[in-house]
């Protein structure tokens, strides 16, 4: 198992940037990938953004130009920077990590508040 803390939520002007970090309590070189979803009120978490062991990552459409994702296995972290925030990315941010080979288990963060407003 393992446990997983984000940081770094804050409230923040549109135009704005933030940089999310994702502590995972031990190595994660050996996870399938790890990645970032949201969930604003009244509706569904979304996945933002991902990134495998290689390096090799995915956005969503939504935030593409604007958002990346890293990692540091070294520091056992993955961080989000997050730049040109709008309104709309107002939500709480969860760090997910999916870790397994034939059989895929999930773990999540608790979430850290990203709200986006003037």
């Amino acid at each position: 198992q393992v446990q997983l803390v984000e940081s770094g939520g804050d409230l923040v002007q549109p135009g704005g940037s933030l940089r999310l970090s994702c502590a995972a309590s031990r190595s994660i070189s050996s996870f399938k990938t790890m990645g970032w979803y949201r969930q604003a009120p009244g509706k569904q978490r979304e996945l933002v953004a991902t990134i495998i062991t290689r390096g090799s990552t995915n956005y969503a459409e939504s935030v593409k130009g604007r958002f990346t994702v890293s990692r540091d296995d070294a520091k056992n972290t993955v961080y989000l920077q997050m730049n040109s925030l709008k309104p709309e990315d107002s939500a709480v941010y969860y760090c997910n990590a999916k870790i397994g080979q034939f059989f895929i288990t999930d773990y999540w963060g608790q979430g850290t508040q990203v709200t986006v407003s003037s």
